[in-house]
């Protein structure tokens, strides 16, 4: 179980998590990085929208992460039913041969 300190945004608390420290450090790393490019290339100063936004970032990036992982899954079950069609075509071709020459 992890602790993170968290002093951002004019605000500070604890919290506590499953994950270790060094992933909860990461995460707010991370966090913080959005947060600071917000506040930067979008002149806002109020913490609660940067939060807001930084949220909507996120929620943004692992829609699309899902995405693409969706797409990744169905292209490999379509080649995967490819090859079960291909399966399926040669053994009946083989049967077809065994029951000509029996």
């Amino acid at each position: 179980m992890g602790r993170l300190q968290v002093n951002m945004l004019g605000t500070s608390f604890t919290i506590k998590a499953k994950e270790d420290d060094e992933y909860l450090e990461k995460l707010y790393t991370y966090y913080r990085e959005i947060t600071g490019t917000i506040g930067e290339s979008k002149s806002l100063s109020d913490p609660l929208q940067i939060s807001i936004l930084a949220g909507i970032t996120l929620v943004d990036e692992l829609i699309k992460a899902k995405t693409a992982n969706l797409m990744e899954e169905n292209e490999i079950r379509e080649e995967s039913d490819a090859e079960d069609e291909v399966a399926t075509r040669l053994t009946e071709q083989m049967i077809d041969r065994i029951n000509q020459v029996i």
